[in-house]
């Protein structure tokens, strides 16, 4: 009886382990066609945008150029949609790239797997109504959206190529946050966008990964309210569905529009670092992003002894969203210090230091401010002990940083600014240091 039990037992353990190993795409697969799905409105499309200006920021050079590697369908546009009309190879459209360009040479990359992209962005629309998967209005994209990719992944099958689709990339709300029907209706209008591709594509456990909206812009920093109440709506669904995430954009760089001041666009840089926090999610998604190590690996200031605490914080000057080491070219200041501890919080927390650092380079793309040079001048001073930190939120204003803050509660700095220099004080305490804050 009990060896029949355990017989029973382990062939249903090996039914079981089978039945997952079938369901579960295995990520060491670096033959199966990867694809991925990129839709939203105008910050999807790439807009303002400048594919001649890549070269101008190191960490994405080459991205001006063809990926021979990259699969590419699309239909992108408002009244003249430019379609491919089939499979072409992934490039800048004309002089504009998107977060596709980034996002794919990373995963690739990282993966080795092969990667297509298919891809239906237009600007200016909403969800209410343009996207609407039951009774789309406007430009029709859903309907359009939904034939591109039913299509696209026909071609595949007929061609004979293995694939599995990974995700869906969404960009999209700053035009319904303008109508009093659409803004309040964001989350269940959203919810059911989701629910809608996971019926309509047969992928009942479709991954979705939604970007936040550009918040350093006019429309981010004049329309505070409107912005946080679609932020609101998608970080309300993301928490709820297991199979989505909320991509953060806050610490993305923007550019200066046509004639119209910040306008709402990131810019080429800003798409360049928007398709990688995709790639990011993903890659963490599946075990495959690398871990950020920069350890100080023995502590260099002597014990017990008195330690000046330099504060660094602000927006995006003080990030340095546009300083790169390879900048630096053959400067010291390109090489970490480990004589002075260094601990940060950039991007709103995006990236953060493990503990304490050594002071250098420590950025997502390669990037610093003012603390390479702040830090190599008091050592040349022989100020005695000192330690830097760095808390950066380049989405922000000043009233984000004020105790009261604002009715936008998400980009408050003010507590968590506050305990980030506290917690800092108590650690090199803990280490036996008499601190002195020096200066913010």
């Amino acid at each position: 009886m009990h060896t029949a039990l355990r017989f029973v037992q382990t062939l249903l353990a090996t039914m079981l382990l089978a039945v997952s190993a079938r369901s579960a795409p295995s990520q060491a697969d670096t033959k199966t066609l990867r694809v991925f799905i990129f839709a939203g409105q105008s910050n999807m499309v790439g807009s303002h945008s400048r594919a001649n200006d890549i070269k101008l920021f190191p960490p994405f050079a080459g991205l001006d150029l063809p990926q021979e590697n990259v699969m590419y369908s699309y239909s992108i546009g408002r009244e003249d949609m430019n379609s491919s009309n089939g499979w072409t190879t992934l490039k800048p459209l004309g002089s504009v790239i998107g977060p596709e360009v980034s996002f794919a040479r990373k995963v690739a990359q990282t993966t080795k797997a092969p990667i297509a992209i298919i891809k239906c962005a237009s600007g200016g629309t909403t969800l209410g109504e343009d996207w609407n998967p039951d009774t789309p209005g406007g430009f029709k994209l859903y309907p359009l959206a939904l034939q591109l990719i039913r299509s696209s992944l026909a071609d595949l099958d007929r061609k004979g190529i293995r694939y599995r689709v990974e995700g869906f990339m969404w960009h999209q709300g700053e035009n319904d946050m303008f109508s009093r029907e659409f803004k309040p209706a964001y989350a269940k209008n959203l919810k059911n966008f989701l629910a809608s591709w996971r019926r309509d594509l047969n992928l009942p456990k479709l991954n979705f990964y939604i970007g936040e909206l550009c918040t350093k812009t006019v429309w981010g920093m004049d329309n505070r309210e409107n912005m946080h109440a679609i932020r609101t709506a998608q970080k309300a669904v993301t928490a709820e569905d297991p199979y989505a995430v909320y991509i953060p954009t806050s610490q993305n760089a923007v550019e200066i529009g046509d004639g119209a001041g910040l306008h709402y666009h990131y810019g080429t840089l800003g798409q360049l670092q928007h398709g990688e926090g995709y790639a990011d999610a993903y890659l963490k998604s599946i075990g495959k992003l690398a871990k950020r190590s920069r350890p100080l690996k023995a502590w260099p200031l002597s014990k017990s002894s008195p330690v000046k605490l330099f504060v660094l914080a602000g927006h995006r000057n003080m990030e340095g969203e546009r300083a790169f080491r390879a900048d630096l070219l053959s400067s010291p200041l390109a090489k970490d210090n480990p004589k002075i501890p260094f601990k940060y919080s950039l991007g709103g927390g995006i990236t953060a230091s493990t503990g304490w650092e050594p002071l250098g380079v420590a950025g997502a793309s390669e990037t610093f401010g003012p603390e390479l040079s702040f830090g190599q001048q008091l050592q040349a001073a022989s100020v005695g002990n000192f330690a830097i930190t760095k808390y950066t939120h380049s989405g922000s204003q000043v009233n984000d940083w004020t105790p009261a803050g604002t009715s936008a509660t998400d980009q408050n700095q003010y507590k968590p600014f506050i305990n980030f220099i506290k917690q800092s004080i108590k650690e090199l305490q803990a280490k036996g240091h008499q601190v002195e804050l020096a200066g913010i």
